[in-house]
C-alpha cells in the first residue's frame, strides 16, 4: 500500500524548469532580466513548483531577485522564440516547444510588446 502511494508522481516530477539565460519580464512591476539559476527557500510561501525553489534573476547592475515562477513571463524575439543568451535557433526552438507545453499563452510576451502575444506560428 505504501509502495502504491510512492509510486505517485508529486507536482514537482511534472515541473518544466525555465532554463538559464532565458529573458523573462516581472508579470506586474515589468522589470525584465535573465534567470541566472534557482535558489532555495526555507520559508515564505511564495515558491516554484518544486515547492522549496525560487528563480535568480539578474536585472542588471550586480541585482538578481527572487521570483517564483508564477510572476514570470517569457519574453520572446520577433520569430516568436525564447530569447536565450548566446543560443542557437534550434536550441531555442527547442525550448519554445518545452515550455509552450507546459505554460499558457498569456505566460509569453514579445520582447518590445508588455502585453501577451498571439501564437502567430
Amino acid at each position: 500500500m505504501n509502495a502504491a502511494k510512492s509510486n505517485r508522481p508529486t507536482p514537482a516530477s511534472h515541473w518544466v524548469r525555465i532554463p538559464d539565460g532565458t529573458r523573462v519580464r516581472h508579470r506586474s512591476e515589468a522589470y525584465e532580466g535573465v534567470i541566472d539559476g534557482l535558489t532555495e527557500i526555507v520559508s515564505g510561501s511564495d515558491r516554484n513548483p518544486d515547492g522549496k525553489t525560487q528563480y535568480r534573476v539578474n536585472v542588471g547592475d550586480s541585482t538578481r531577485l527572487l521570483v517564483s515562477e508564477d510572476h514570470l513571463n517569457i519574453l520572446l524575439d520577433n520569430k516568436n522564440l525564447v530569447l536565450l543568451a548566446r543560443e542557437s535557433e534550434l536550441y531555442r526552438r527547442n525550448v519554445t516547444d518545452r515550455l509552450r507545453a507546459v505554460f499558457a499563452e498569456d505566460r509569453f510576451v514579445m520582447i518590445g510588446n508588455k502585453g501577451p502575444t498571439s501564437p502567430g506560428r
